[in-house]
Formats: C-alpha cells, structure tokens, sequence
C-alpha cells in the first residue's frame, strides 16, 4: 500500500484525529478490563472479533492472493506475535498496576524508540532530534514514573506496570522495525489479517492456560471485547490508513502526541483517576522529545563541504 499523500482538504486531519480519539478510549478499556477478564483471554477474543469482521473484505483477496502470503507466512507469524499477542498482553497486564495517563505517555513514546532501534538494526544515521529528543523523553520517564519525587525509585523501585508498558513500547518499536525491514509484497489489510490469524493460533493455548473465571463472557467483559475488537483493532486502523494516504505518515504521526491528553481527559471523567502536576511536567517532556525526534531530521555528524579561497 502506498503511503504518498493524495491531495487532502482540512477534514482529512479528522481521519487520524479520531483514530486517536478511538485510541484513547482503547487505553480506557484496558484499565476497565483489568480486573474483570485475563490479559490473554481479551487479546485472544478481541482477535476472534476483528478477524471476523476482517474476514468480511479482507478474506476473499486474502484467499486469491495466497500463494504469496504463504510465502511470507514466517514473517507474519513474528509480526502478529510481537504486535497482536506480546504487546497487547503486557499492556493489558500492566492496566492493573499504573495509571491510564502513564499507559497513554509510554505508548506516545514508541515512534520514537521505533527511531532508535531502526539507527540500530537498519543502520540508519542518529539525528539530533532522536539524541536530543531522547535525552529529553528520558528525564520525563524518569520523573513521571517516580511521581515527581526522583529518590522514590531508590527506595520504592518502578511500579510494575510502568516497566511492563516500557516493555510494550520497546516491542512495538522492535514490530515497526522489522516490518519496515522486510516490506512484505502485500497490501496492508491483508499483512494484518495473515497477522491476526497467527496471532489468534498463538493466543489459544493461552486462553486455555487463562483461569475460568478470568476468560468469562458476561455482560461486563463483552462490551470491553467488543470495543477492543471492533472499535480498536478495525475502526481505528481504517481512519489510521485513510489518514496515512491522504496526508502522509509524517504527519499523522504527530497526532501520536495527542494521545496522553485524550486519555488524560477521558480517565479524569470515566475512571476518576486525579491529574497530578508529575503527570503534566514528565508527560510534557517526553512529547517534548517525541516531537524533536520528529522533527529534527537532521543527521548527526554531518560534514559541510566549504570551499577554501585560493
């Protein structure tokens, strides 16, 4: 799939604006679904739920275009594992034990650990934005996580959920980068959905493993499914795409950085959670850098050709 930008008009912007509205509302659910339903049982029945629907425009040109995507199947099989089973599982595991406004800051800081790990493993050239930014979204990590007061981590340790979403952040970087790696010879729907079917394969002996009263379908567990399987995992991507091909990824990018203060917004209204002037200060720090990393591109080292005078 293409991602040069077609010509756009200003309503274009409401693509990934709502993608991310509907972003932060999936931030909600995972606090909501800590404890009322297991990590793994969510991730395998919203999977049940978006290959379903998937299935219904996707399928038909997955099944003709098979023989290629069998190809590729090993490839699918990383991908799905790293994006749809590890990072949905630890970030709904983490819900337990941090707040939705830290889940929002460490997922918003991914672009820029998927930068740094493509100066890793794609040997791409470090830019000032990715050094400085980095520094900068290091020192709000560190202040956020420790509430502000930065000997607490001395003497209390990190909370486990905000390891475990720096865990999620550092494998979706790692997903981003092998996908742009191997640039698979197929649409972005399909890669998906071959995604989510290995995924679904991945997460059933998980949801075997899951206690019976954590994997129960009630009236409080399905809606959080429904939302995280429709809503999330195919409404989102669609506005995301739109997005990407009518302004480009560079710029939808940016409305990653929206995302802390969407679900700031909404755990204030729907889950009381109070807004503390640590959330704000080491928040802002880390877009600070996320920002920079966007838009400082230039390389680091860089030699200025000069022309001596004779």
């Amino acid at each position: 799939m293409s991602s040069q930008p077609t010509s756009a008009s200003p309503l274009s912007l409401l693509y990934p604006f709502f993608a991310i509205v509907l972003w932060a509302g999936n931030v909600i659910v995972s606090r909501l679904s800590a404890h009322a339903i297991g990590p793994q049982a969510i991730t395998f029945y919203r999977l049940v739920l978006a290959i379903g629907l998937m299935t219904l425009f996707v399928g038909l040109p997955a099944w003709r275009n098979r023989a290629v995507l069998w190809r590729h199947l090993g490839e699918f099989a990383v991908l799905g594992f790293l994006a749809m089973c590890l990072f949905q599982s630890l970030s709904y595991l983490a819900a337990g034990s941090t707040t939705a406004t830290n889940m929002a800051v460490f997922t918003a800081l991914s672009p820029l650990l998927t930068v740094a790990l493509s100066a890793l493993m794609l040997g791409e050239r470090p830019t000032i934005g990715m050094v400085g930014g980095g520094i900068l979204s290091i020192v709000g990590i560190v202040y956020l996580v420790s509430a502000g007061d930065l000997a607490s981590l001395t003497r209390d340790g990190v909370h486990p959920g905000d390891a475990l979403m720096l865990l999620a952040g550092l494998v979706y970087a790692l997903y981003s980068v092998l996908l742009k790696r191997w640039n698979l010879p197929v649409s972005g729907w399909q890669s998906t959905y071959m995604q989510a079917l290995c995924s679904l394969a991945v997460m059933f002996p998980a949801l075997l493993a899951t206690p019976a009263p954590l994997r129960a379908l009630n009236t409080e567990t399905l809606p959080l499914i429904a939302y995280a399987g429709c809503a999330a995992s195919v409404v989102l991507p669609v506005l995301w795409i739109r997005g990407v091909e009518q302004l480009g990824p560079s710029r939808c990018a940016i409305f990653l950085n929206l995302l802390p203060v969407f679900t700031a917004l909404a755990a204030i209204v729907m889950l009381g959670e109070p807004i503390r002037s640590y959330h704000v200060i080491g928040g802002g720090l880390v877009l600070a850098g996320v920002i920079a990393a966007q838009l400082l591109k230039r390389p680091l080292g860089r030699r200025v050709a000069v022309e001596l005078p004779e």
